[in-house]
């Protein structure tokens, strides 16, 4: 399995590190100033892309032209995602997408979306749902933060939630849920240690959509 990597900053090294322990090989690496060809990607299974918000979008129509399959792990670009739905399915590529390819993170998300549908009808229950970053990181809150506050609507937690970021130094990423009543609180917590879970996932994403076609989300490529 050969893979392209569309964004060559921090994620991209790393996965470009990282693959070989799982067989795959990197063919070409895009940067901001490179164009995605088809010369370039005549042999490529699967391109990696983490680019830039303002980029995404493009680099998926580019993509989805060539017949290329792609694993999406850039955040802030899911308002054009109905734009990107259709790209998917009149191309006919298979594409995986996620906020956050932690393992960790895709487990994490179950269990707080479990926490709020045993709590909807709770009323007693306030809810708040908070980060930190690294100060490099551009969107606040994260994709992870808001896709977990959407997993908590999606189970029925209608009352408020409570939303908080921050960004400092060179923390790879925590991502708090808590519920509080008079009685008691409950709290529960993914922090990552390193960005290394995040390259694996993406890899991991890769080699499940070789081949295949249609529109994913990470988590539903591990456990459905």
């Amino acid at each position: 399995m050969k893979i392209a990597l569309v964004g060559y900053g921090k994620m991209g090294r790393l996965i470009a590190q990282l693959a070989p322990e799982a067989g795959i090989e990197v063919g070409p690496t895009i940067d901001v100033h490179d164009s995605i060809t088809a010369e370039a990607f005549k042999d490529v299974d699967v391109a990696i892309e983490f680019s830039t918000p303002e980029a995404v979008v493009h680099n998926i129509e580019k993509l989805a032209a060539l017949k290329v399959n792609t694993v999406i792990g850039t955040t802030g670009w899911t308002k054009d995602f109905d734009h990107v739905r259709k790209v998917v399915e009149d191309s006919g590529i298979g594409l995986v997408w996620s906020p956050n390819y932690s393992i960790g993170v895709q487990v994490f998300s179950r269990l707080v979306a479990e926490a709020a549908r045993l709590l909807k009808d709770q009323p007693e229950y306030g809810a708040w749902a908070w980060e930190i970053h690294h100060d490099t990181k551009a969107d606040a809150p994260s994709g992870t933060l808001l896709k977990l506050i959407g997993d908590m609507k999606s189970a029925g937690y209608t009352r408020n939630i409570d939303v908080s970021s921050n960004r400092a130094g060179r923390h790879p990423g925590t991502h708090d849920i808590g519920f509080d009543s008079a009685a008691d609180t409950i709290t529960l917590r993914h922090a990552a240690r390193s960005r290394e879970g995040f390259a694996r996932g993406a890899l991991k994403a890769a080699t499940w959509i070789n081949g295949k076609r249609g529109l994913y989300e990470f988590g539903e490529t591990l456990f459905s």
